[in-house]
């Protein structure tokens, strides 16, 4: 796979770009819907929740910390994660305002 000319694109471009590919695993996903649920929790209980490995979790919890969707504080030796609001409000904000540019086209045989 090529690599990508990320300054062929506006900066909001690369953005969402950034957050799609960070957001597209459907463990991220998973792990998401669980912070949501819980409120909070340990890599731990991500493990026995989704049933993968700590290292992969790890891996996954890293990807989403990156753009800040997540945030992490250390409690003794485990690390409890939750949602961070501002940049979930953000990110929501972003994906919102692409998915409002759309107004539904009248198809006149030529779509």
């Amino acid at each position: 796979m090529g690599v990508t000319r990320i300054e062929l694109f506006t900066q909001e471009q690369n953005q969402i770009a950034s957050y799609a590919r960070v957001l597209a695993h459907p463990a991220r996903i998973a792990i998401l819907q669980y912070l949501l649920e819980t409120n909070s929790c340990c890599n731990s209980h991500l493990v026995d929740e989704l049933g993968l490995a700590q290292a992969t979790i790890s891996q996954h919890l890293k990807e989403m910390k990156s753009i800040g969707i997540i945030q992490g504080t250390v409690e003794g030796v485990s690390v409890n994660y939750c949602i961070n609001p501002a940049k979930w409000m953000e990110i929501k904000g972003v994906f919102n305002q692409l998915f409002e540019g759309y107004s539904d086209p009248i198809c006149r045989g030529n779509c």
